[in-house]
């Protein structure tokens, strides 16, 4: 379990000022440096669900985990309706692999103009619609932090007609062993009538993480009573363990909330009745401050151990609908 939260570094983490920042995936690359892939859209657009249609995933960087990050380049950019992610790249996860980077994303498309300032998208737009229905998981993969990325012309994991991911799948969650093979962890919805049902998880393994992915589970992972979303999952000494976003508060205590679980094959879970992280954060100036959002959980491990939990996190009231800034923080773990 996670536990030590130390203060967070006010002017850590990762913003910019004219965009919508969210997830947030950090990897130490070769150069010592700590890499951010994070995702952004313009404030232009509505923060939701501006990132349908608009987000890139880029690359910002720190001489230190916490921050304060730079940006440096667009890593994902859009490349065209024809691809499956040729509209928007979000959610991305970063790992690195013996000599390779692996990054992890959800990728969507659709055939329509682009969302321009003050044309009316919003939830009830077409692009808004056709693009959350076409969300899928891929995979890019380099040799090194700086690119080139080679993405590929398909996802890795698509949707199944008929079950319970048979709308859309996103928010991939890898755990990567020591041989190439891979646990991935997902969201997912299934279509009910014209629209679809509530989030999901589930889980595919690849022999290698080139693939192919097989879906292993036939059911969603957690019953319909566990509304869940962000997975995360890492290995430890006796099976698997994974921290996930609370959407009710039912299952850890708070609404937006962090919950625990615990798997020794990774297909069979229990959910541990507790508090994995909250959102009321202290800062390193000894204020605390209950986060809009604190979501999209991603833990950095150095030598085998957690040492920093990266979160998207917003100034909002409501979540991020009264949002006026979103931005990627990073709260230090004590070392045991």
């Amino acid at each position: 379990m996670l536990k030590n939260f130390l203060p967070a570094p006010r002017n850590g983490g990762f913003q910019m000022e004219d965009y919508w920042v969210w997830c947030g995936s950090a990897v130490q690359g070769d150069d010592g440096k700590f890499h951010l892939f994070a995702s952004r859209w313009p404030k232009s657009l509505p923060m939701h669900p501006g990132w349908l249609v608009s987000s890139e995933i880029v690359r910002a960087v720190s001489d230190q985990p916490e921050g304060p990050y730079t940006f440096q380049e667009v890593v994902l950019p859009a490349r065209g309706a024809e691809y499956w992610d040729g509209r928007s790249t979000h959610n991305p996860h970063i790992v690195k692999h013996k000599d390779k980077y692996l990054l992890f994303y959800m990728g969507s498309t659709h055939p329509f103009p682009d969302p321009i300032e003050g044309d009316g998208y919003g939830l009830q737009d077409p692009r808004c619609i056709v693009a959350r229905a076409n969300k899928r998981i891929g995979l890019a993969v380099s040799h090194s932090v700086f690119g080139p990325w080679q993405r590929r012309d398909e996802p890795i994991v698509s949707t199944r007609p008929g079950k319970f991911d048979s709308f859309l799948t996103s928010n991939p969650a890898p755990c990567i062993a020591e041989d190439g093979s891979v646990l991935l962890i997902y969201k997912a919805r299934q279509y009910e009538g014209n629209g679809h049902a509530k989030m999901t998880f589930g889980a595919a393994r690849a022999d290698h993480y080139e693939g192919p992915y097989r879906v292993m589970s036939e059911n969603p992972l957690f019953p319909p009573d566990a509304h869940l979303e962000d997975p995360f999952v890492w290995r430890t000494d006796d099976g698997y363990a994974m921290i996930a976003k609370d959407m009710d508060g039912d299952l850890s205590g708070e609404k937006y909330g962090g919950v625990y679980a615990f798997s020794k094959d990774g297909m069979n879970w229990e959910i541990h009745p507790s508090l994995a992280y909250s959102r009321k954060v202290t800062w390193d100036n000894g204020t605390t401050q209950t986060m809009g959002n604190l979501e999209r959980p991603f833990l950095l491990f150095q030598n085998g151990k957690p040492t920093h939990l990266f979160a998207a996190t917003s100034d909002g009231t409501k979540g991020f609908h009264d949002a006026t800034q979103t931005w990627n923080m990073v709260i230090p773990l004590a070392h045991e």
